[in-house]
C-alpha cells in the first residue's frame, strides 16, 4: 500500500513539473512576443523599424530590459482575465439577467468559442493600446533626457539624445534627425551631459 501511494505521488509530481514547464515556456514566448511589440512601438515613434537593426537576442531580453513592459503586460493580461472571470461569475450567479444581456446567445453551442474569441480580442486590443502608450511615453522620456555626446575615434564629437541601442548600432537623435551609428564605427566615447 505504501509503495502504491509513493508511485501515485511520484506520478502526480512529475505531471505537475511537466505542466509548470509547459506553462513557463508558453509564458516566456508570450512575453518575448509582447516585448517585440513594445520595442517596435518605442522605435516606431521615431520612424525607426527596429526589425531592420535588431537580432533575436534583443527581443528575447526585451520584456525584462524595461520593467514597464513587464508591468503593462501583466495589466494587459489581467484586465481581460478579470473580464472573463466576471463574465463566468455573472452567468453562474444570475443566469436570467445574463441570458437577457446576451440576447439568449449563451444557450447556443458556439457561445463558449465566441466568448473565448472575445477574450482574445480584448487582450490584443489592450496590448495594442498599452504598446502605443508605451511608445509615446518612451519618446517623451527620450526628448526630455539630458544631452549626450558621442566621440568618434577621429575625435569628431556629436551631441544629442540616445534613443536606444542594439548590439550593433546606437540610435541617436541629433537636431531632430535620427542617426544610426554602428558601434563598429570606432566610437571612442559616449558621454551623458548634465
Amino acid at each position: 500500500m505504501i509503495k502504491e501511494n509513493e508511485g501515485i505521488i511520484k506520478d502526480v509530481y512529475e505531471s505537475a513539473i511537466k505542466e509548470v514547464q509547459t506553462i513557463l515556456t508558453i509564458a516566456y514566448f508570450l512575453a518575448v512576443g509582447i516585448g517585440m511589440v513594445f520595442t517596435y512601438q518605442k522605435y516606431s515613434e521615431f520612424g525607426i523599424n527596429i526589425f531592420d537593426y535588431a537580432d533575436l537576442l534583443t527581443f528575447f531580453t526585451a520584456p525584462f530590459s524595461d520593467f514597464r513592459i513587464l508591468i503593462i503586460t501583466i495589466i494587459a493580461m489581467g484586465i481581460p482575465y478579470f473580464y472573463l472571470r466576471l463574465d463566468f461569475l455573472w452567468e453562474k450567479k444570475h443566469p436570467k439577467s445574463y441570458a437577457i444581456a446576451w440576447f439568449g446567445l449563451n444557450r447556443k453551442k458556439w457561445f463558449k468559442y465566441y466568448r473565448n474569441t472575445l477574450f482574445l480580442l480584448i487582450f490584443i486590443l489592450f496590448l495594442y493600446i498599452a504598446a502605443d502608450k508605451y511608445g509615446q511615453i518612451s519618446k517623451k522620456n527620450v526628448l526630455s533626457q539630458n544631452l549626450s555626446t558621442i566621440t568618434y575615434s577621429n575625435n569628431e564629437v556629436i551631441s544629442g539624445q540616445i534613443i536606444g541601442k542594439t548590439k550593433e548600432v546606437i540610435f541617436f537623435l541629433v537636431d531632430e534627425k535620427i542617426k544610426v551609428i554602428p558601434i563598429t564605427s570606432l566610437v571612442k566615447e559616449i558621454e551623458v551631459l548634465n
